[in-house]
């Protein structure tokens, strides 16, 4: 399969384009870029072509992925999947839910595979543990802790504008939700959002499954205080997600696997474009509760 990368940022350089380039099943053509040098010296680094225009790349490519905000993302994956290209996206898939409609639906008239890159569903110890709690039943409560430290650093996603405008609901709420939701079935309400210290927010859930669930997101914690942790509680007693031994750039491969195996097969991926679109409506009902709050 053919590739090529839309985008330039940290995240691109860091994980999409070594992931790419180095994966044995793909061939990387190269990479467009808001910022034309930088998608010159990127595309050069591995040995690709630096595009121009964004559908000189649709038309040489089977598949794109994007590492672009979720804002740009959106409007240029439904480009791509009407051009007939398959889909390697990040999250959150969009920052609206008409945006996130929009991609799911050209997805699935074209025909074309769809993979969202979740970064913990396709990291080996946490991937193995959420299907390991979902084959189990009477699961009565769980908690999601975020807390990172990206606006109390020198992380380089600080500069990232639809971050700072967004906060970590729409940053890290779609990672938190891509591990309880195969466990504890869908979100049916949201039941409470609140804001906390600095750009803390509060949420609980109520899910299909019975369960409800309460998540906590930061990204300006005191960098001593970051830190993840996954815990559920039911009939089977307590169990807490593992770490994950391996960086994002492997689970990246993996998300290109899956990417792979579905455009062979025809089958959707778990983590597809309509999974997404569900993030993203969960997403917008708990900001919309975040903003009642506060008026």
């Amino acid at each position: 399969m053919r590739i090529g990368l839309l985008g330039t940022g940290p995240w691109a350089r860091a994980v999409y384009a070594p992931a790419l380039a180095g994966h044995p099943g793909l061939e990387f053509a190269g990479v467009w870029g808001r910022r034309p040098e930088a998608a010159a010296e990127l595309a050069q680094r591995y040995d690709g072509t630096p595009y121009a225009d964004v559908d000189a790349l649709l038309a040489d490519v089977d598949a794109v992925a994007v590492a672009l905000p979720p804002a740009v993302q959106a409007p240029l994956a439904v480009r791509a999947a009407r051009a007939g290209r398959h889909l390697l996206l990040d999250k959150p898939l969009a920052l609206s839910v008409a945006d996130a409609r929009a991609v799911a639906e050209e997805a699935e008239r074209a025909g074309v595979a769809s993979v969202v890159f979740f970064t913990a569903r396709f990291q080996k110890e946490p991937q193995a543990w959420i299907e390991d709690q979902a084959a189990l039943t009477g699961w009565f409560t769980a908690r999601a802790q975020w807390l990172g430290a990206v606006f109390t650093t020198d992380s380089p996603f600080a500069a990232s504008p639809w971050r700072q405008e967004k906060g970590p609901l729409w940053d890290l709420g779609p990672h938190a939700l891509s591990v309880l939701m195969p466990i504890l079935g869908d979100v049916t309400r949201v039941v409470t959002a609140a804001r906390g210290p600095g750009d803390t927010v509060h949420l609980i859930l109520d899910h299909a499954a019975g369960a409800s669930s309460t998540v906590t997101l930061s990204q300006t914690v005191p960098p001593a205080a970051a830190g993840t942790e996954y815990e559920l509680r039911g009939a089977s007693g307590v169990t807490v997600m593992p770490a994950a031994s391996e960086d994002a750039a492997v689970a990246l491969t993996r998300a290109a696997d899956a990417l792979l195996a579905c455009a062979e097969s025809g089958r959707p991926h778990p983590c597809d474009a309509s999974f997404g679109l569900r993030v993203t409506e969960i997403l917008a009902a708990a900001e919309a509760r975040l903003s009642a709050d506060t008026e």
